[in-house]
């Protein structure tokens, strides 16, 4: 009979106590690696909400700004400056030119004023004289008509006379000579008439001079309102107060941007650190105040330098940590560290948890 066929038995494995220990090694790293990440995220939120919590209620943070010559508001106030001192230059070129010309201006307002009370006086004396020789002009006027017509009426005869000289000098009674002397006789009378009328038209022309305001009178009033204007017009130690009050409005507007940070950044050669401090922060802030440096921005803090200037002007900034608008001043640090300035914010007075 054959033998029957006898069944192995399955071969035992190699490390029978391993593979249950590999199994549990891997669990408890899967489950120490999920309470790790479990612990590390709660950590993280409970850090990030200590954080908001901190710079929520912490006052004595600021974040450092870095100003540059080339940015806008820079810029904008570099022009502005070049301008204003363009300005006071100008104004102290025209000043010192006024000042140069109120001596000659003096002079020659005084000698106006000098003259004034002169010519006041030359009209009055003219007048006076106008009044007492008017009245003997129209009395002389008269006596001239009066003369004019006597004479008139003797030349009446003058016809006459020549007609008989023709017929004394045709009889042969008289010479050529003779009659030429009594003809030029008779042109000498008609000239001394003539004279005469000229002379009295003169006489009246004088009268009316005389006796009433004429246009030369009127000319020497107008005379005198010209130099009254003219006295009023020196106004150059007027147009000098007003410069000068205007140079000194320029130089308190000059004094007040020396007081800017924006001036600090255009005129100066070394670097200059500041910093943007929230109104919330104003009361930990002081000149001389204690500038601190700290690690994750609030942790193992140093001091770095101090507060060496507060600008009073409003500067607009976004929150460092919250990224919100924020309204509040720059403030001049003087720093030992000058790599303290990139840092996100730093602690002004004292450090923020005491260590």
């Amino acid at each position: 009979m054959a033998t029957p066929l006898v069944k192995k038995a399955p071969a035992s494995p190699k490390f029978p106590v391993l593979q249950p220990l590999i199994y549990k090694s891997v669990v408890m790293v899967y489950r120490i690696f999920a309470i790790v990440t479990l612990y590390v995220v709660l950590g993280g939120v409970l850090a990030y909400g200590f954080v908001m919590g901190f710079y929520a209620l912490d006052t004595s943070w600021a974040a450092p700004v870095i100003l540059s010559p080339v940015d806008d508001k820079s810029l904008d106030f570099t022009e502005k400056l070049v301008t204003s001192r363009q300005t006071l230059e100008e104004l102290n070129v025209d000043k010192k030119r006024l000042e140069e010309g109120v001596a000659e201006m003096s002079k020659h307002q005084a000698a106006l004023l000098a003259l004034e009370p002169e010519l006041q006086a030359a009209i009055v004396r003219e007048r006076k004289h106008n009044q007492a020789t008017g009245p003997q002009l129209l009395e002389l006027d008269k006596q001239k008509q009066s003369d004019n017509l006597k004479t008139q009426a003797v030349l009446t005869q003058v016809k006459e006379v020549e007609a008989s000289i023709d017929k004394d000098l045709a009889a042969g009674l008289i010479t050529k000579g003779d009659a030429a002397a009594q003809r030029a006789a008779l042109n000498q009378a008609q000239n001394t008439y003539t004279d005469s009328k000229i002379g009295e038209i003169l006489l009246t022309d004088s009268i009316l001079e005389k006796t009433t305001t004429d246009t030369k009178s009127l000319g020497v009033l107008d005379k005198q309102a010209e130099l009254i204007s003219e006295i009023a017009q020196l106004v150059a130690q007027k147009q000098l107060h007003e410069e000068s009050q205007q140079i000194d409005r320029l130089r308190q507007a000059l004094a007040t941007a020396k007081q800017s940070p924006y001036y600090l950044t255009a005129s100066g050669d070394n670097t200059v650190f500041f910093a943007f401090v929230p109104y919330d922060n104003r009361n930990n802030v002081s000149s001389g105040s204690a500038v601190y440096d700290c690690y994750l921005n609030m942790i193992a803090c140093k001091k770095v330098g101090t507060v060496k200037q507060v600008f009073a002007g409003e500067e607009h900034a976004v929150h460092p940590i919250f990224r919100t608008d924020m309204r509040g001043f720059l403030i001049q640090m003087q720093l030992d560290h000058p790599e303290s300035a990139k840092s996100k914010t730093v602690f002004l007075r004292r450090k923020p948890l005491f260590f």
